[in-house]
This record gives C-alpha cells, structure tokens and sequence, in this order.
C-alpha cells in the first residue's frame, strides 16, 4: 500500500479528543503522559470542540492532510459525544465492536483507510477487572442502568465477559429499542425494568456487576435507597478518591457486588457511596476512561508493547491523573 511523504514527518503529527463541550475533558492529560512515556515527543494532542457540523472538514483532513503547520497529519481522533454515531458515516472500515454497538469513539487512518473503533468496551471491562470483579455467568446476573449509547457499550463489555443475561433499568423502556437489538446481535437475554424499580430489586436480587450509565448526579434521588450500613462488610475497603474500592483487585472483592459508575465528577457519587454502604466494591467512570484511552495510544501510534512496558504506559497515565499505580495489567 503506498505511503504518502506526509507520514514521513513525524513532528506534523497531531491528534484531538472531539466532541461539545470538550473543555474539561481529561483525554489531554492521558494522552500527553502516554505520548511522553513511549518517546512520541512529537505527537501533539489536544481537545478541539466540535459539533456534527464540523465533522465534515475535519475528516477531510483526516483522508487528506497537506502535511503542514496548517493541515498536519493526524494519527487519530478520541470521539465523545454528541458525534460518536455521526462519525460512522466517515469511516471506511469498523471494528466487530463498532458495529456491534453502533458506536465510534476511536478514529485513526492505516494507509489511506480511515477506521473505527470502540475502545470504550474494553475500557468497561477492565475497569470491572480492575475492582475485582471475577466474572461468574452461572451464578450472577449483571444491570445496567440507563439506556442510551454507554449502555450498549456497557452490555457489549458484558458479553465479552462471558454474560448471556443482563437487566436494564431505565426511565424510558419504550426507548430502550438499540440496547435490545444490540442484546440480540449479541445472544444476550435481556430484561428491562423501570429505573424507579432498581433500589428493591437490587436488594433482591443482588446483581453483580452493575454498570451505571447516568450522568452526574442523575441517581443522586434513589441511590441512598440502596445504604444499608447494617449489613455492610468491613469498610477498610472504602474507596479511593478517584479508583476502585479495592486497586489491587485483592480477593477482599471477589464476593462483594461491583459496581462500575461511569460518571466521575463529582467523586464518589452519592451512588457510589450508597452502594459502599450496603457492602459493595465500586469503581469510578475514571477507570473506564484510562483503559479505554490505552487502547486508544496503541492505536494512534499502531504499537504492540510486552506486558513491562505496558504497565509502564499505564502507570504513566495513571499519575497524569491521580489514580493509584498498578502492580500488573491483564
């Protein structure tokens, strides 16, 4: 396949998280602290706000950078929303998980193809790696709470974790149509249930893992609901400001329901803290947005690391953020 000259000058590189509003996100502070650690001191990576509108140009220079200060080469683009699904149409080529979800979040060009991905599964699923979590099939039935584009996502992280059923709570279930045709797409059974329902039928039913999909301080009514300091476990392993009940991922959380609340700001949530009370390990959107910002830097510079220096990455961009370094990675 030919290589175009402009791929040849390194220092013309840039790549950008895109989405509105973007000025707080934290893909910068990752993405910089990855770049530095793997010797990519001349990839730039900055936000850029946009909206679909916008999509048009800027994927223009995608498929055809001039190879200048003006139109440098881009090695990729970090998508949030509103454009995840606009995206798609731009893309010559994506992933099984893409497809799967319906979703792009990770764009970058091979050659002269542009291809999309969705990095935000396996972040989802390691972030549950992360907390312990030791998925069991057999024994438990995971939840995901909301119903819009991250839970999808989120019942596609399932699956490849070996779940066949999964319960979905959501406020609207006469809009819930995506997740069920992803959830048949991928085998799953699934059951939908008002969201209002959650706090009883999660004490009655103990699912394990719960994936919630809210926004900020959308549960902030319900969750302390879910408290039940009297039957909590040992709260030595009360969560880290930023990480996981239990970052080391010791079996203190084998037994203990996880869960994954993929809003981060504020920390800890009013339902992570709820959940805390009632015994539960959680885990912060913080995790979900580190590893799936990783798989994002092995694509953007098209690198294959040995598990040392991957844990390096890791840790890395895990100061950038103040999240407690890790003893290994899967």
């Amino acid at each position: 396949m030919k290589t175009e000259p402009y791929r040849e000058a390194p220092y013309l590189r840039r790549a950008y998280v895109l989405g509105h509003p973007i000025a707080h996100s934290l893909s910068p502070a990752l993405h910089r602290a990855a770049y530095a650690y793997l010797g990519e001191a001349n990839l730039e990576y900055d936000r850029r706000d946009t909206l679909p509108d916008d999509l048009p140009a800027i994927m223009h220079g995608v498929r055809h950078p001039d190879g200048t200060e003006e139109a440098p080469y881009i090695a990729g683009l970090s998508v949030t929303m509103p454009l995840k699904t606009a995206v798609i149409q731009y893309c010559d080529e994506l992933s099984e998980t893409a497809r799967v979800t319906g979703a792009v979040n990770t764009v970058y060009p091979r050659g002269e193809r542009v291809l999309g991905d969705n990095t935000d599964v396996i972040g989802i699923v390691n972030a549950l790696r992360h907390a312990g979590l030791k998925p069991d099939p057999e024994r438990d039935e995971p939840a995901v709470i909301g119903g819009g584009a991250t839970a999808i996502s989120a019942l596609t992280a399932l699956h490849k974790l070996g779940y066949r059923r999964a319960s979905v709570y959501a406020r609207s279930l006469h809009k819930l149509g995506s997740v069920q045709e992803a959830a048949e797409r991928l085998g799953v059974q699934l059951s939908t249930v008002a969201l209002a329902e959650f706090p009883a039928e999660q004490k009655a039913r103990r699912h394990n893992p719960v994936i919630s999909t809210l926004p900020a301080r959308a549960a902030d009514d319900w969750a302390p609901q879910l408290a039940d300091p009297a039957g909590a476990s040992d709260p030595a392993g009360a969560s880290d400001p930023a990480g996981a009940s239990n970052p080391a991922g010791a079996s203190e959380t084998a037994d203990r329901p996880v869960l994954l609340d993929v809003a981060y700001n504020p920390w800890p949530s009013v339902l992570a803290s709820a959940w805390e009370a009632s015994g539960g390990a959680v885990v912060s959107g913080l995790e979900m947005l580190l590893y799936q910002a990783v798989e994002q830097v092995l694509l953007f510079t098209d690198r294959t690391l040995q598990p040392a220096e991957l844990l390096g990455l890791v840790n890395a961009m895990c100061a950038a953020v103040d999240l407690p370094p890790r003893a290994s990675v899967s």
